[in-house]
């Protein structure tokens, strides 16, 4: 059964103390993002359950939240996860030829995780960054302009960074 540690715990106390009282349901957002990164990377059904619970809310509710948000994750994912923007502004600067030319490098489509679980492939509404398209998040960092070029880059710098911590 899902549960947080004490430190997580303590986490999850301080962030529906944001809230007034009987309001917890508005901590849901970041308490789904400390339970992603708390259960590794994703969050199962076991795991929205547990935080419906702790909310005293729905399960539904939970799900309607996590199932809306291209932030959550509903599967397990690589250790790095490409997230493409495709709306019009990227699409205008070839961000569908960046996609699949991902999928083709990593032999893998969107929504999918390479077999070695290091890469997972998503492409996502806008991103906010329309200036620097096309563009893609690893993380909490953005990948802008994307080239060919500089996805084979970021594709080698990702598999030595795993190689260097194993």
């Amino acid at each position: 059964m899902a549960q947080f540690s004490e430190t997580q715990m303590a986490e999850f106390n301080r962030l529906v103390a944001r809230y007034p009282e009987g309001k917890q349901k508005s901590a849901l957002l970041p308490v789904l993002h400390l339970a992603q990164e708390s259960f590794g990377g994703w969050l199962s059904s076991e795991v929205m359950d547990y935080v419906a619970s702790l909310l005293n809310i729905k399960p539904i509710e939970v799900y309607e939240v996590a199932t809306f948000y291209s932030m959550y994750n509903l599967k397990p994912v690589g250790k790095y996860m490409f997230e493409v923007c495709q709306t019009g502004p990227c699409m205008l600067r070839g961000s569908d030829d960046i996609i699949a030319y991902i999928g083709e490098k990593l032999g893998i489509k969107p929504g999918e995780t390479t077999t070695d679980g290091l890469f997972t492939l998503k492409t996502v509404e806008c991103l906010g960054a329309c200036g620097y398209a096309p563009m893609m998040q690893m993380g909490k960092y953005y990948r802008e302009h994307l080239t060919k070029e500089k996805v084979d880059a970021i594709i080698n710098e990702c598999r030595q960074h795993a190689a260097v911590n194993n």
